[in-house]
Parts: structure tokens; C-alpha cells; sequence
């Protein structure tokens, strides 16, 4: 892991980090190509060129930005969108890691 991401990581509990974790095993898993993994704008972000990931982890959840997210929107009817298009997917809520692989792959390999 990048290490200015984990030091951005250590401030948050277990349980996200966790979860954190998870997502971001599922980014490397989704693609066959090299991934870029930096802090953009203090943020986590995970590049294949020009395409990008970014998972930002706030105490009870993670909001996941990735441009694929709208088109599977129907699929993600029991989690929150926000407006600016970000799955928010908290603790308590299952992941949904087979959609979450498909979201990441069409994100980054388009």
C-alpha cells in the first residue's frame, strides 16, 4: 500500500479500515493492468491512466467514486447515491463484492 495512504487510513477506526481494505483488494482484483495508487487532492484514488477509483472513508462509511457507478444504479436500490454520483456503503450494510469487481473493472478499463 502507498504509504501516504496508509498514513491517511490510521486515523480512522478498525472497522473501516477493514472495509477499506476489502474495497481496495476488490480495485486490484477487477483489472488485469498496473494500477497507480496515490493521494489525489488528499484523497485515495487508484488510476489505470486517466481512469479512477477513490474511496473516501469517513467514521461509519465509505463513499466510492467511480464513473460506473450511474449505470448500475437499479442494482444499488438499497444503498445511497449522492448527488454527485458516490455509492455510499456503510458498516452495517452488506458489500455488494461481485457488483462492486464489475463497477471497478468497467471504471477503469474503459
Amino acid at each position: 500500500m502507498n504509504e501516504q495512504v496508509k498514513d491517511y487510513l490510521d486515523k480512522y477506526p478498525s472497522e473501516i479500515i477493514d472495509m477499506y481494505n476489502n474495497l481496495r483488494r476488490m480495485i486490484f482484483d477487477s483489472v488485469p493492468c498496473e494500477i497507480e495508487e496515490k493521494l489525489w487532492a488528499k484523497l485515495p484514488s487508484y488510476y489505470v491512466g486517466e481512469a479512477f477509483v477513490r474511496l473516501i472513508p469517513f467514521k461509519d462509511h465509505i463513499n466510492v467514486e467511480a464513473q460506473a457507478v450511474l449505470q448500475h444504479k437499479e442494482e444499488l436500490a438499497c444503498y445511497k447515491i449522492t448527488p454527485k454520483g458516490m455509492l455510499q456503503i456503510y458498516l452495517k450494510q452488506d458489500m455488494p463484492s461481485e457488483l462492486l469487481k464489475q463497477i471497478f473493472a468497467e471504471t477503469l478499463e474503459r
